[in-house]
């Protein structure tokens, strides 16, 4: 079977504008998590996020190429060309046949619904601007990806609510292992922060109104971030070939559906998605150095996913740090675990486990090493990273030292 590493790596999220600053503000524990900006705001019972500041899209896109894009499409563009960089990819026309995209967003163009809502609810118009189907699509992000790369191998975009940017990272390995490409950009991103996207989630009474803290006694719920994070998988010997720096090998993917409620969690689910994603990785659950859980910052999920680690890792789970990074960048729905996984990648890399921020005091019924607060240094040479999402659809990503 083909093997898959990582080349590149890129990001535009809460924490910063790259991986550099971003991996800087995971060792610091920083919280981007703040008062939301969006018009409207005083209207929102919820009134919190992470969002990304000092973002200026004229920066970094023509006047032409601005009516087009969604800011989901800007984030995952400027990630993309930031892992191609990082990567040294420059693809001739028979390589680009090779070559392809497959990235995870939830909302896809919520931001430009919102807006066109207004248009037409608000202000009474009866026209919209004829590119709001190009921008709103949630197949947009990954579209401008391969045009601007000249990605023509698979292209498409999957939509799995939280676990969006897994289930996409996923498919990428398999379409690589199985032949289909040799170079395939992936991840995720994500742009909810406005009215309309926080008044929906406000609905299911999930929200926090303060801040995250994952596996916290006193936790109060989660919160909306925005971003998102774009890597290059390729097949290993043609990196080596090519002399590529090899940031990590992409070892194991799982997947699974609870089959057993549309909000709530069941543990059977991600218990099998995980043992499936070891299983692929061929490792046992004791070689796993660090876990990025899904960890949202709501009881059900949060003692589900206790539940379901104890039971795959068994004793080792006593001495194996397990950190949610959500409660310094928020959660990202369906472009979180793309995010999450650059915490994976330092762990690997540069030893440094991220912490959980924000953390107060141990619910008893959340057995974890959480890394309350400060990152810890650490030698890991495997790790494991949970997308676990409303409807039941469970994703795990597993990467290891590049050999």
């Amino acid at each position: 079977m083909r093997r898959v590493v990582i080349t590149g790596a890129g990001t535009l999220n809460p924490l910063g504008a790259d991986v550099a600053s971003t991996f800087k503000a995971m060792q610091a524990g920083r919280c981007a998590i703040g008062p939301l900006t969006c018009r409207d705001v005083e209207r929102l019972s919820v009134q919190i996020g992470a969002e990304v500041s000092g973002f200026d899209p004229v920066s970094h896109f023509t006047r032409a190429q601005l009516p087009l894009l969604d800011r989901f499409t800007q984030f995952a563009l400027v990630s993309a060309r930031q892992a191609m960089a990082q990567a040294g990819l420059d693809l001739s026309e028979a390589e680009q046949l090779r070559a392809g995209v497959v990235l995870g967003t939830a909302g896809g163009g919520n931001l430009t619904v919102d807006d066109n809502y207004r248009t037409v609810y608000e202000e009474g118009k009866n026209r919209v601007h004829p590119f709001v189907v190009p921008r709103l699509m949630h197949n947009a992000a990954a579209s401008h990806v391969s045009m601007e790369f000249g990605l023509k191998g698979p292209g498409f975009t999957t939509s799995t609510a939280c676990a969006s940017a897994n289930h996409a990272m996923g498919q990428a390995l398999m379409m690589i292992r199985a032949g289909m490409a040799d170079i395939m950009l992936t991840g995720g991103s994500e742009a909810m922060l406005g009215f309309g996207g926080i008044k929906a989630w406000e609905g299911l009474r999930v929200m926090s109104r303060d801040t995250c803290r994952p596996f916290s006694r006193d936790r109060s719920g989660m919160v909306q971030g925005e971003g998102g994070a774009v890597f290059v998988f390729e097949e290993r010997e043609r990196a080596i070939a090519r002399g590529a720096v090899i940031l990590a090998e992409v070892a194991g993917f799982g997947l699974s559906s609870d089959a057993s409620d549309i909000v709530m969690p069941d543990r059977d689910g991600p218990v099998r998605a995980m043992r499936m994603a070891l299983a692929d990785a061929g490792l046992a659950p004791n070689a796993i150095g660090y876990v990025n859980a899904h960890g949202t910052g709501t009881a059900a999920n949060d003692r589900t996913e206790a539940q379901a680690l104890a039971e795959v890792m068994g004793d080792h789970l006593a001495v194996c740090p397990v950190s949610s990074t959500k409660s310094m960048h928020g959660h990202l729905i369906g472009g979180t675990s793309a995010v999450e996984l650059l915490a994976c990648l330092m762990a690997l890399q540069e030893g440094v486990i991220a912490p959980t921020a924000n953390f107060t005091e141990a619910d008893p019924d959340c057995q974890l090493d959480v890394v309350p607060n400060e990152a810890r240094a650490a030698r890991v040479d495997a790790v494991m990273s949970n997308a676990f999402a409303f409807g039941g659809l469970n994703a795990v990503m597993v990467l290891r030292r590049a050999a």
